[in-house]
């Protein structure tokens, strides 16, 4: 027997931990929002196996709240498991062939993730810019589309970085005019924001859970149309990603329930709930509240002095980018917040970092309650400042 050295653990760096015992948080940043009580109720019920007929009948019932969501029939409709940059990357993996021709409609740091996740699937990638808190009009679009050809567009319906809803009336059917896929981000408007993938010619979503969902992150919804799935069933060869290949979960989350991977289940429990509370809700009275109570804050924080980023008509209800004013640290006022108040804002990212903060009111939090909370604190505290 051949001699070996053992080196017993020592537990001593171990003895001082107890219970996880997390902090109070409001969550008014860009994600996540604070998760329904409810929805963290189903989180924590029992788990069950992966092909249990329980959790069978379960994902039938998330696909098709999931459907409602987003007012599509597309057949091929699932909560990847995985946050919603694994549903971003699962539109590329299954629509994008090395040598394709993607065009990326760049107005902030998300279109700047959807150049690199096209690259990296070998696309050829070409962009169109808009200055960040601006959007796209339908004849830049079309431009776009004229000069570069593309077999894919790829856009951020709510862009997360800079505040902006994309106007989409129009792009579907351009894209279907110049034989193209419709690729968009939905990430910061699934049920908080008027949403039509059908009507508005969608052939490629993704979203998360963690928003407008009101659930904790883990699951990134996904959704393709069609022609997409036409596409994708032409491919020369296989989609490079095993995990994300929809032609291998439409085996699991179809008809067949052919096991691919063990499955989130209790992740699955709570997008569940969340989907039925707002299908509960309904879309339309969950749009028009979302937007209420923001352009409650906007009116507050406009009347406070505060200088707001993006042009009224293309606000997002969702999240609102504000101008730091002159000669206050918005890291150290974001931090102070966090620290002394438990409340959450956020911080800018790429060309608006250091120039703004982000605030969000998604899903469970946005009420009017939560807005005159910000009001009051934003008044009270950044005086100091």
């Amino acid at each position: 027997m051949t001699s070996q050295t053992f080196f017993p653990v020592s537990q001593d760096h171990c003895k001082d931990f107890g219970k996880i015992s997390v902090p109070k948080r409001l969550l008014f940043g860009p994600g996540p929002s604070n998760a329904h009580p409810d929805v963290l109720k189903a989180l924590a019920l029992p788990p069950v196996g992966h092909l249990d007929p329980f959790y069978v009948g379960l994902m039938s019932e998330v696909q098709e709240l999931l459907r409602y969501a987003w007012q599509t029939d597309n057949r091929l409709t699932l909560p990847m498991s995985g946050t919603g940059s694994a549903a971003m990357e699962a539109t590329i993996a299954n629509s994008v062939e090395p040598g394709d021709k993607v065009l990326v409609a760049v107005k902030g740091y998300f279109g700047h993730r959807l150049v690199d996740m096209a690259g990296r699937y070998k696309a050829e990638v070409q962009t169109i810019d808009k200055k960040w808190g601006e959007a796209f009009t339908l004849d830049e679009i079309e431009a776009g589309l004229i000069k570069f050809r593309p077999a894919i567009l790829a856009m951020v319906h709510a862009e997360t970085s800079t505040g902006v809803c994309q106007p989409m009336k129009g792009i579907g059917d351009l894209c279907k005019k110049y034989d193209c896929l419709l690729l968009l981000d939905t990430v910061t408007s699934l049920g908080g924001v008027e949403l039509f993938i059908d009507e508005w010619g969608v052939d490629l979503a993704y979203s998360c859970s963690q928003k407008g969902l009101s659930c904790p992150p883990g699951l990134g919804p996904f959704t393709i149309s069609p022609r997409a799935e036409a596409k994708l069933n032409s491919r020369n060869g296989k989609v490079p990603n095993w995990y994300l290949d929809v032609s291998l979960l439409n085996k699991y989350w179809g008809s067949d329930r052919v096991y691919h991977h063990t499955a989130p289940v209790n992740m699955n429990f709570a997008i569940r709930e969340a989907l039925r509370l707002l299908s509960e809700e309904g879309l339309e009275n969950s749009w028009n509240r979302h937007l209420d109570n923001a352009q409650m804050l906007w009116e507050g924080l406009e009347n406070l002095g505060i200088e707001l980023v993006v042009d009224k008509p293309l606000r997002l209800p969702t999240l609102t980018t504000v101008l730091i004013p002159n000669g206050v640290d918005g890291k150290a006022f974001a931090s102070h917040l966090l620290n002394n108040h438990a409340i959450e804002i956020g911080v800018g990212l790429g060309d608006l970092a250091g120039k703004v903060w982000r605030i969000g009111l998604m899903g469970y939090n946005s009420t009017s309650k939560n807005v005159d909370k910000i009001l009051n604190i934003f008044e009270t505290e950044l005086p100091k400042f």
